[in-house]
C-alpha cells in the first residue's frame, strides 16, 4: 500500500488547514496508506527529515480533524522556498526522491498557492523524466484568489467575509462625525485585487460603505484619484476609499514600493500604498484624513471564517487525495461553479503546467469604467463565497485551536 506525505506552504489562511483536514480524513478512510506523514514547514521538512505521524495524531488527539478545520495558520507550519529548476540543482530532487523511497512515500499532496503550484509542477516533471511511481498532487489555497483554472481559492472566501465586515465596521465609525474626512483603507493584493473587491459587500441598501475602490488591474492616476475624492466630498462629509496594496500607474510602477526590495521569488515588497495616499491627500485637500492597513488579520481572522469557505476547502483536500488513489498526478484540485442561485460547485483537477506562474487576474468587466468601483457582476459572484458561519469551540471566552508546540521540538 505505502504511505502518503502532506505539506503546506506560503502564506497562511484561515482554511488551509481545513484542506489539510480533507487530505487527512480522505486518506484515512480509503484505507490505501499504511501512513499519513506530515511536512514540518512545507518542502524543506523533506529535505531536512523533520516529520511528524498525522495517523498517530489523528488516533490520539480528541475530535483532531474537527479542531484542526478551524484552526488559523498552518498546523504543519510553512515555508518560502523556491524549488530550483532541475538544469540548475538536480541533486536536490533526487533527495526529496530518495526521501520518499526510504519512507515508502506514493503520494504526495502540497497545500498552497502559486509559488507552491511551482514546486508541485517541477517534482512532477522530474517524476516523470525518472520514471519514480509517486504521485503528486497540488492543492490550492490563497487569499489572493488568483490561481488561474478553479473558480475560486481557498482562504479567499473568509478573507473576504473579514474583509468586507471591517469595512463596514469602519464606514459606520467614520460616518457619524459632520467634518470633511477621507479614511483609506488597504488591503491585501500584489497582483490581483479580488480581496480589495470584496469591500463592496460592506455597501449597505442605504448607501454607507466604501465610496471608492481601486483594483491593480486598472491603471492609477493619482490626478483622477483626487477628483474623485472631491466629488465624494461634494456629496457627504466622510469619504471611505478601498485599494489593493499593488495599485500601479500606466507604467506599471506601483503607487509604493521599494525600488530595491524584493523576497525570495523575487516579487516587489510592497508598503505603505495607503500611507501615500493619505499624504497625497492630506497635501492636496487640506481635509481630516487617516489611513489603514488591515495587515495579517485578513488572513488569520478564524473568529469571522466563512463556513461554506471551509467545507469547500475540506472537499479539494479529499479531491487531491481521491484524485492520487485513481493514478493521477501532475495536477491541482479545483473547483468549478455550476450555478450561483442556487449556488452550487463542482469539484475535479487541472494540470499544473496550466497553473503554476500563472496569475488570474480581475476581468475587465468586474471593473466599472471609470477604474474606481467595481460592477455587479462582481457583486453576483462574490456573495456565495462568504455565507455561513463554522462552529467553533471556546474556553475562557477564547476560541480553541489545535497546539503548534511541534513545530518546536
Amino acid at each position: 500500500m505505502g504511505n502518503c506525505i502532506v505539506a503546506q506552504s506560503g502564506g497562511p489562511t484561515v482554511a488551509i488547514n481545513a484542506s489539510l483536514a480533507g487530505v487527512i480524513e480522505e486518506a484515512a478512510s480509503s484505507k490505501q496508506y499504511d501512513i499519513i506523514y506530515g511536512s514540518l514547514n512545507g518542502i524543506t521538512g523533506i529535505l531536512n527529515d523533520h516529520i511528524i505521524n498525522l495517523s498517530e495524531k489523528m488516533d490520539t488527539i480528541p475530535d483532531f480533524l474537527g479542531t484542526l478545520k478551524v484552526t488559523p495558520a498552518m498546523y504543519l507550519g510553512s515555508c518560502r522556498y523556491k524549488m530550483p529548476h532541475m538544469s540548475d540543482d538536480e541533486a536536490i530532487y533526487q533527495q526529496i526522491f530518495d526521501f520518499f523511497e526510504a519512507h515508502d512515500i506514493v503520494s504526495f499532496f502540497y497545500i498552497g498557492g502559486n509559488d507552491s503550484m511551482d514546486t508541485v509542477l517541477q517534482l512532477s516533471l522530474y517524476a516523470k523524466e525518472h520514471n519514480k511511481k509517486v504521485t503528486i498532487m497540488g492543492v490550492p489555497k490563497t487569499v489572493d484568489n488568483d490561481l488561474c483554472h478553479t473558480d475560486h481559492t481557498p482562504g479567499f472566501g473568509s478573507a473576504a467575509k473579514f474583509v468586507a465586515t471591517m469595512v463596514k465596521e469602519i464606514a459606520y465609525d467614520t460616518s457619524i462625525y459632520p467634518i470633511e474626512s477621507v479614511t483609506i483603507v488597504e488591503v491585501m493584493g500584489r497582483d490581483a485585487g479580488w480581496l480589495t473587491a470584496t469591500a463592496c459587500l460592506a455597501k449597505t441598501e442605504y448607501g454607507l460603505g466604501p465610496d471608492l475602490i481601486y483594483l491593480p488591474e486598472a491603471a492609477f492616476s493619482t490626478d483622477d484619484f483626487i477628483e474623485d475624492v472631491k466629488k465624494t466630498l461634494k456629496t457627504k462629509s466622510n469619504a471611505l476609499i478601498v485599494i489593493s496594496e499593488g495599485i500601479r500607474d500606466a507604467e506599471g510602477n506601483y503607487v509604493s514600493a521599494s525600488s530595491s526590495a524584493v523576497d525570495s521569488f523575487g516579487h516587489s515588497q510592497l508598503s505603505g500604498a495607503g500611507k501615500t495616499l493619505e499624504y497625497l491627500v492630506g497635501d492636496k485637500l487640506g481635509v481630516k484624513v487617516r489611513s489603514i492597513e488591515l495587515n495579517l488579520p485578513q488572513r488569520c481572522a478564524a473568529h469571522i471564517a466563512s463556513e461554506t469557505d471551509l467545507n469547500e476547502s475540506v472537499n479539494l483536500g479529499k479531491t487531491a487525495v481521491k484524485k492520487a488513489l485513481s493514478g493521477v498526478t501532475g495536477h491541482m484540485s479545483t473547483i468549478t461553479r455550476t450555478g450561483n442561485d442556487p449556488y452550487t460547485v463542482t469539484y475535479d483537477s487541472m494540470d499544473i503546467s496550466l497553473i503554476a506562474n500563472e496569475v488570474k487576474s480581475v476581468p475587465r468587466n468586474y471593473i466599472n469604467e471609470s477604474g474606481n468601483y467595481v460592477t455587479s457582476e462582481m457583486v453576483d459572484y462574490l456573495k456565495p463565497l462568504i455565507i455561513g458561519e463554522p462552529k467553533i469551540t471556546y474556553k475562557d471566552g477564547l476560541p480553541v485551536f489545535l497546539d503548534l508546540d511541534h513545530l518546536y521540538e
